[in-house]
């Protein structure tokens, strides 16, 4: 509708134009006519107003049927113009691809399981763009430094002494705070290296892509796959998760320098990386059947009708191959 109203005064200008032009301007037009033509291709937008403005020339001179189509000949820089084009849209291409990362990425950082917990690492869409190194360092650091992170460490701290775990930081204030600070280390170092450094150096998606639809049991045992797992930015084809795991034991091995002596070790530390490794199945798990418990009990939908479509989708390809066949 705003198109329409906005036609209506330009219509009416460019007749008013027409009218206040002199005939003289209409009788040298065959010499003007190819620098107008040459500037067509550099601004497109007086192209309308010819349009526009070209049944009234036709009607009014009698005599030149002849001159007046030839501004017809204006196709060929048309054609130059639209040659020219894709060349033109070639960087343009790769600046849009690069905004839909952008824009995925913004959606992810407002996903939060239970409203709490930060989900910036979860994918809804099985088609998202794959994501520049700059773009998974930040979404890793965003994902490390986020006031849950910081919580969450004092959480697992708690849980550490409760346990008499990690003796050799001391009891009381000061040994839970080393403990405090040892479990954002693990936590901070892990996400750095596996969610951002090396998938840029492997060229891996470093996100969880939630399946959403199939069955609980093939649900489940694709969660437990994709810490071992993972898609390759460019093919987007499944392969192993180096950066998931590779990230867990450097994170084990840099945790040496700040855990007591005899808490570390080369055993220790590919053993801690294999569990947390384990670990994050649980929260893979969780992270796909999270939006089918909060349609169900919170009713509210985290994928946004993603879930919806991917039913309807795998229901057309049960009934497909019988139609097809």
């Amino acid at each position: 509708m705003r198109f329409g109203f906005c036609l209506l005064p330009a219509t009416l200008a460019a007749g008013l134009c027409l009218l206040a032009l002199p005939s003289a301007a209409c009788a040298q037009e065959p010499a003007s006519g190819p620098t107008a033509v040459h500037e067509l291709p550099d601004t497109p937008q007086p192209q309308f107003a010819l349009a526009e403005a070209e049944p009234p020339e036709q009607q009014t001179p009698a005599g030149q049927s002849q001159s007046a189509p030839q501004p017809a000949s204006s196709a060929t820089p048309a054609q130059g113009s639209s040659s020219s084009l894709p060349a033109a849209q070639q960087p343009d291409a790769q600046k849009t691809q690069r905004e839909k990362a952008d824009e995925q990425i913004k959606e992810q950082e407002k996903q939060r399981t239970v409203g709490i917990l930060p989900a910036f690492n979860v994918s809804y869409r099985s088609d998202a763009v794959s994501m520049t190194a700059g773009q998974k360092m930040k979404l890793a650091f965003r994902s490390s430094t986020d006031p849950v992170a910081f919580a969450a460490a004092f959480v697992v701290a708690g849980y550490r002494e409760a346990l008499d775990d990690d003796p050799g930081f001391g009891w009381g204030a000061e040994g839970y705070g080393k403990r405090s600070g040892a479990a954002y280390l693990d936590a901070f170092d892990g996400g750095i290296i596996g969610n951002g450094i090396l998938p840029s150096i492997l060229h891996q998606d470093p996100r969880y892509f939630r399946l959403g639809h199939g069955t609980t049991t093939h649900r489940i045992l694709y969660s437990l796959a994709t810490n071992v797992m993972c898609k390759h930015d460019n093919t987007h084809k499944w392969e192993p998760n180096y950066s998931n795991v590779g990230g867990n034991i450097i994170a084990g091995a840099i945790s040496n320098l700040y855990y007591p002596s005899s808490e570390s070790g080369i055993g220790e530390t590919f053993s801690n990386g294999f569990v947390v490794t384990a670990e994050g199945g649980i929260g893979s798990v969780f992270q796909e059947f999270w939006p089918d418990i909060s349609r169900k009990f919170l009713h509210r939908d985290p994928t946004h009708g993603l879930d919806a479509q991917a039913h309807a989708a795998d229901k057309a390809n049960q009934q497909a191959p019988p139609n097809a066949k």
